[in-house]
């Protein structure tokens, strides 16, 4: 039962922010204008940043008191749980006041949109590590008949 709550916390963190960032957020922009998109867009962000808190959390409850004490749970999924985790605090909190604030926007946009990608890439290896760590072992190259 743990191992498919991790599972599933690393799925859908790693697909809220799939579906934020290539379907939800670029058609807000094409269909919406910038002075509307933006703060919806904005609110959406705000959103994708607690389920990270929530699916990280839950992935670092789901991994205490097991081998998982070292960093080796789920495949070596723990840096990259706790680097998403930081990620998405930063673009929250240190980032988008700068955006919305518009102190050098362009800059912090980009800066918001890579740390994004990161986020997005941490969720991506942690789910592909627990998937992995979870899946029975493969016969390819057995000789049994």
């Amino acid at each position: 039962m743990r191992e498919r709550a991790a599972l599933f916390a690393a799925a859908l963190w790693w697909g809220g922010l799939t579906a934020l960032g290539a379907i939800a957020v670029p058609l807000l922009f094409i269909h919406a204008g910038p002075s509307v998109a933006g703060p919806l867009a904005a609110r959406l962000f705000t959103a994708s940043t607690w389920l990270a808190l929530g699916c990280g959390l839950l992935l670092l409850m789901v991994s205490r008191g097991r081998e998982s004490a070292s960093l080796d749970w789920g495949g070596g999924a723990l840096p990259f749980i706790l680097g998403g985790m930081l990620l998405a605090l930063l673009v929250e909190f240190a980032v988008a006041p700068r955006i919305l604030a518009r102190v050098d926007a362009a800059w912090w946009h980009r800066a918001g949109s890579g740390m994004l990608a990161a986020e997005w890439a941490c969720a991506a290896t942690a789910l592909w590590r627990i998937g992995a760590a979870q899946a029975p072992p493969s016969n390819l190259g057995s000789d049994h008949r």
